[in-house]
Parts: C-alpha cells; structure tokens; sequence
C-alpha cells in the first residue's frame, strides 16, 4: 500500500469518517465498516481531504482540463480540490450542477465554468453508479470530454442482490460503460492492509476478521 494510501485511510479514521462495527449499506447488506464522506464537515478536515483528491488526480496521469462535481456532495469535493489544485500550480475550473433548472440569473442546471475539454467527474463513492451517468450524460451534452472519475473510496464489492450477484463491482461497471478509469485514494484491500499492520492492528484488528469474511462474500 502506497504512503499516500495509508495516510487517507488513517485520516478517515482519525476523523471517525470511516467507523467499524455493524452498519447496514443502502444495498440492505450488513458492513463491518462505514465511510461517509459528509463528516469532513469542517476547514481543517475538508482541506485536507482535498490535498489528498489533488495528490490522487496528478499522480494518476490523467490529462484534463477541468472537474465536475454532481450534486450533492460533488459540488463540496470538486470545488475544495480545485483550490487544492491551484496550491500545487495547477489552477483548474471547476463546474457542478443543481438538481432543478435555474430560469432566471444564469440559468439551466450547471453552474461554474462552462463545460469543456476534458472533464474529470469527483464524488466520494460510487454505489449504484447513477450519479455518474447523469454526469456524463450532461459533460457529453456539453460537447465535453468525460476523462476519469476519482472518488475518495473503493468499496470493491459486487452489485447486485445476494443470489444474484453481479461479477463485477459498480466501479467496474460504471468503468466499462463509458470506457474511463475510475480512481480510488483508496480501496478495500488498502483497508484490509491498515487494520492487519502496525498500530492499527492493535488498535482495530478485531475487525480484521469481518472485514476479511466480508470481502469475501462480495468482493471482486
């Protein structure tokens, strides 16, 4: 696990932003850990959230020109990312969209920059992947380029109902789709990795386990 991986997941659960125990996903699957990216609610935590989204993007090798958060939480990420961006001298527009159209002021549903180029879509995690199609849909209806998606956590389990899982996970899916990458600050194995070394595995190890029989159970 790369330096940079282990300081987010260790920062996310410094912030008590990613928490373990039982916790019931909207899937209806029952987790042994929690990631909920609307608890960086403050300056110091979001800023530096956003170092590590800059960081991600760059060492990615993605060319781009521009980013796109989708509501809601999109909009946060994207614009603290870009001011994250610039601090590293690379100043790049940002642009979100609202979830009803504006008739009057500037009107329509995307605000900021005008879409163009290619454009890098950021959220904290994808689920069903739905909020990146409406993304992509409006970037291409732009006559923008969608170049990547980065979002902060992989959670590398198959979708699906139990039964009839799917063979691969949504990041995959939504990967495949529309023929972009998806980039992760981090991911399940990341995480598996945090609690089975160092401090961590004295402090959280007794979840080790539940989280291994899980990735078991729908992990790709």
């Amino acid at each position: 696990m790369s330096d940079l991986r282990q300081e987010f997941i260790a920062f996310s659960v410094e912030a008590e932003v990613l928490r373990f125990g039982e916790f019931t996903t909207k899937a209806g699957r029952l987790s042994p850990y929690f990631f909920n990216a609307g608890l960086f609610h403050d300056g110091a935590t979001l800023g530096k959230l956003a170092q590590f989204y800059a960081q991600t993007l760059l060492d990615s090798g993605v060319a781009f020109d521009m980013l796109f958060g989708p509501a809601y939480k999109g909009i946060t990420l994207a614009s603290a990312t870009a001011v994250a961006l610039a601090a590293k001298g690379r100043n790049t527009a940002f642009a979100y969209n609202r979830k009803e159209a504006k008739d009057h002021g500037e009107g329509g549903t995307i605000v900021g920059a005008k879409l163009a180029g290619k454009v890098v879509i950021i959220d904290d995690v994808i689920s069903a992947g739905t909020s990146v199609r409406e993304s992509v849909d409006m970037i291409r209806a732009a006559g923008a380029e969608p170049a990547a998606v980065l979002i902060a956590l992989d959670r590398m389990e198959r979708s699906g109902k139990d039964g009839a899982l799917s063979e691969h996970s949504a990041v995959q899916q939504v990967s495949q789709e529309f023929g972009i990458p998806v980039i992760a600050i981090a991911n399940l194995d990341d995480l598996f990795t945090y609690l089975s070394t160092g401090a961590a595995a004295a402090d959280l190890g007794a979840h080790k386990d539940a989280v291994a029989a899980y990735r078991t159970r729908y992990g790709v």
